[in-house]
């Protein structure tokens, strides 16, 4: 589905990432785990063709994501509020998201009435986007990424700023999503989050992928021992 093919990422003389090889298979629901600066935004915008990579190569379904934009059809993303457009409004924003997929507005409207659990209550406000709180621009964004039905989805710590009641039903739709075949990679600091949900489990550490985990009931353990081994006595 996703591969990502002897990658090193380098910034000026600073190393940020290296990935001799990794797949990332159809139907799989993935999270990257690690501290600040380890790589997983790094990670994720390779994947989205939003950096080009110092060497190496990332391709989706085949398609190098750097040769063209066939990919995006079926892509839903949402990294941080540089994916969103500050002076619109919430409905002008997912209106123009839901064009882009051939959406009509009965198309969105049926969209937001299907995930009401989700949005808050004056998405349909005049309030720019720039004017909402940190936790209303992510569920913005999210419902965006999620606007054009995409078969992969790629979140960057989804979780965060958002209310108790929306991580459990984001966490929900992940995992519903997941049952109906798409494949999804989001990366969290919140290893309750991602050990619940995630399927499989990458451990980044100064660039590096140090883990690869099928999830069970001893990996939140195995990953709290990991990070509690590196706080300094």
């Amino acid at each position: 589905m996703i591969e990502f093919n002897n990658i090193k990422k380098v910034y000026g003389a600073k190393f940020s990432l290296s990935i001799p090889d990794l797949v990332i298979s159809e139907k799989e629901l993935v999270g990257l785990v690690g501290n600040n600066g380890a790589g997983k935004t790094t990670l994720l915008s390779l994947g989205l063709d939003l950096i080009q990579p110092t060497t190496g190569s990332v391709s989706s379904r085949g398609i190098m994501v750097s040769d063209g934009d066939d990919w995006k059809s079926y892509t839903g993303s949402y990294l941080n509020e540089s994916f969103l457009i500050p002076f619109l409004t919430p409905m002008e924003f997912l209106g123009f998201i839901g064009r882009l997929h051939g959406k009509n507005r009965s198309d969105i409207m049926e969209f937001l009435d299907q995930n009401s659990g989700f949005y808050m209550e004056n998405i349909g406000s005049t309030k720019y986007i720039r004017e909402l709180s940190a936790g209303n621009k992510n569920k913005i964004g999210i419902l965006a990424a999620l606007l054009p039905d995409p078969r992969i989805v790629i979140l960057d710590e989804p979780f965060s700023n958002l209310d108790p009641g929306s991580r459990s039903w984001l966490k929900a739709k992940l995992m519903k999503l997941h049952r109906e075949g798409v494949t999804i990679i989001i990366s969290s600091h919140d290893l309750n989050h991602v050990t619940e949900i995630c399927s499989r489990i990458l451990l980044l550490d100064n660039g590096n992928i140090i883990k690869d985990i099928k999830t069970n009931e001893e990996t939140l353990q195995e990953l709290e021992n990991y990070f509690n081994v590196m706080i300094p006595s």
